[in-house]
């Protein structure tokens, strides 16, 4: 397999970023709604704690895949596609590069608002953004609620339309992305 991209084809890396972020991404979801339905007690912030090193994780390499994305070319839409295909396209991946920056960030800001001690996975502080402050708190905390369900309802948009190439217009695009399949056109 190429680590890097060709025209047609996402190489390793791409394949690599994609699947890891949309795994911690499921994890994060699973793991913030559980954590909200605890009590006050060490689990709870043990978990409060894992959460936000996870986002940290996210964070970082949405930012590296975003550098990797803008090194290598993009394989090409199929010819087939849309005006409104290609704008839909491009436009959930510019919503889904957004979300993937300003889901971590904004989570920050509650953690630093909250003046809460944040260290990545027990292994070195991360000092905060912003200075102790209840409503700043209380906003990103709505901010960051609101963009859970957009990043929910944008990832089913992604979803639909991997799963649309697939099986309606049996090209190669969900193929594209997915490791260790023997590429092949579809009759």
């Amino acid at each position: 397999m190429r680590i890097r991209n060709t025209d047609q084809h996402w190489g390793g890396a791409a394949q690599a970023f994609h699947w890891l972020i949309a795994l911690l991404i499921v994890a994060q979801a699973a793991l913030g709604w559980y954590m909200t339905t605890l009590k006050l007690s060490p689990t709870k912030f043990e978990l409060f704690a894992l959460h936000k090193s996870l986002g940290i994780t996210v964070l970082t390499l949405a930012l590296l895949r975003l550098l990797w994305r803008l090194s290598n070319p993009t394989p090409a839409l199929p010819a087939h596609m849309t005006r409104t295909e290609r704008w839909l396209a491009h436009g959930s991946h510019t919503a889904l590069y957004l979300l993937l920056f300003a889901m971590p960030v904004s989570g920050y800001v509650i953690n630093s608002a909250t003046n809460f001690p944040l260290e990545y996975f027990g292994l070195f502080p991360i000092p905060n953004l912003t200075p102790e402050s209840d409503s700043l708190k209380n906003a990103a905390a709505e901010v960051h609620e609101t963009l859970v369900w957009i990043l929910v309802a944008v990832l089913a948009l992604h979803v639909a339309g991997a799963l649309k190439h697939h099986f309606v217009d049996r090209d190669d695009v969900l193929q594209r992305m997915l490791p260790r399949l023997k590429r092949r056109t579809l009759p």
